[in-house]
């Protein structure tokens, strides 16, 4: 399954999303992994969380993020929630079009993989196609 958390900058993405994530440490029992650009969600979450700053890996598009989360399942069959904070800011892109492939490729790698995503978006719900629709 993938959820989207989409809005405009300012919008409360994030707090909804350290909400998901308490909340899956409560209820889920696998291993969840938050994916940030930097490191501002340290104090927020809780600890049984594995916080990855992004920045420390030079993740710096779709493709690599994408490729980022393969290793990640490769080193650990046990994760069962990966959270994405800021898609944009993580790819380096503004490109609508290329982050509705990305969550397409996360639902099939999702199913795949009894694993479940929420990404955080920074654009205009308005700009939402049908396609990304489907993931809120």
């Amino acid at each position: 399954m993938v959820k989207v958390i989409m809005g405009a900058k300012g919008a409360g993405k994030t707090k909804h999303l350290i909400e998901a994530i308490n909340k899956a440490v409560e209820t889920e029992t696998g291993s969840i992994v938050c994916i940030e650009k930097k490191d501002n969600l340290r104090f927020d979450i809780s600890h049984r969380v594995r916080l990855i700053e992004a920045n420390e890996y030079n993740v710096d598009s779709m493709d690599f993020l994408k490729a980022f989360i393969c290793g990640l399942h490769a080193g650990n069959f046990d994760i069962t929630h990966v959270f994405i904070d800021g898609l944009y800011k993580l790819a380096c892109t503004t490109d609508l079009a290329e982050a509705e492939k990305f969550l397409d490729w996360c639902d099939a790698f999702g199913k795949l993989n009894n694993m479940d995503f929420t990404v955080t978006l920074s654009e205009d719900v308005a700009n939402a196609s049908d396609n990304l629709k489907k993931y809120f």
